[in-house]
């Protein structure tokens, strides 16, 4: 499978900011969970292990793959990418992010898949950059449909 075949329709946005990193997360599941890839409780979960552990999930500078364990509420693998146009702050430490890739993973195999195609696309930096410095949806799209 493809790296763009991961993520449903509408998946893939630019917000101009968040007020916290709550609302990052919320961002970055938003349509997983209206399209019914995961549940409320999933979205909590993150938050809540975010709260008692930190920011887990961050990747790279300024990015972050929020996501929690498939019991926590992962109906059916997939991704979103969300591009903050400003940078809010995760952690005690305050890591600055500004890329988020949602991911829910329904059991512990099955998204082994997203998750290397994804290692491809951040193996070469400018990708990333790529990623980071784009101007709209349809250019994030772009970038993940040639991995």
């Amino acid at each position: 499978m493809r790296l763009i075949d991961y993520f449903p329709d509408a998946a893939i946005s630019i917000k101009n900011s968040a007020d916290d990193w709550q609302q990052a997360i919320d961002y970055s599941m938003e349509v997983l969970l209206q399209k019914g890839y995961v549940t409320p409780s999933y979205i909590e979960a993150i938050k809540n292990t975010t709260r008692e552990t930190g920011p887990y999930y961050i990747l790279a500078p300024l990015v972050a793959m929020p996501h929690a364990r498939p019991e926590c509420g992962a109906i059916k693998t997939g991704l979103s990418l969300t591009l903050l146009k400003n940078t809010v702050c995760f952690g005690e430490n305050k890591e600055p992010v500004k890329l988020l890739i949602g991911l829910s993973a329904a059991d512990s195999d099955e998204h082994i898949g997203a998750i290397q195609a994804l290692s491809e696309m951040f193996c070469e930096e400018s990708k990333i950059e790529a990623l980071l410095n784009a101007n709209t949806s349809q250019q994030l799209k772009d970038i993940i449909t040639q991995e």
